[in-house]
Parts: C-alpha cells; sequence; structure tokens
C-alpha cells in the first residue's frame, strides 16, 4: 500500500481522535485502533514513513501517537 493512502487514513483516524478532551486517552486510541484495525504491513509501512521522512503530512496527534505508543502498534 502507498505511503501516501497510509498517512491519507491515518490522518481520518486522527482527525476523530483528537476531538477527544484528553489528549492521552486519544493518543492511546489512535494506538490501538492502527493495531486493531490496520494489518501488519500496514502499520510497518506507516512506521517506515515516520522513521524515514519524519512523519512528513501526519497531523501532529498521528504522528505524536505513533512516537509515544509505538512498541504497541508494532
Amino acid at each position: 500500500m502507498n505511503a501516501n493512502n497510509l498517512v491519507t487514513m491515518a490522518n481520518q483516524i486522527g482527525a476523530f481522535f483528537e476531538t477527544m478532551p484528553d489528549r492521552e486517552q486519544a493518543l492511546t486510541d489512535i494506538a490501538g485502533h492502527l493495531k486493531r484495525f490496520w494489518e501488519p504491513r500496514m502499520r510497518r509501512s506507516l512506521l517506515q514513513h515516520v522513521d524515514e521522512h519524519a512523519g512528513v503530512q501526519l497531523k501532529d496527534i498521528v504522528l505524536e501517537a505513533l512516537r509515544t505508543h509505538r512498541a504497541a502498534v508494532l
């Protein structure tokens, strides 16, 4: 799957959870959503994008969730 598509989908997830009043819970929920609903190669590709391109085009909340809960996403 194309990294641009993964970024778009991750940003849509982030936009949903961004409205939560508890940011820490939102970060946990984003990571949990990715773990539950994305297949492993999609998660690995998104994390590779973060590593290789510093998460360019990802919403701040998604990037923070991936960095904070990286082990949980894998």
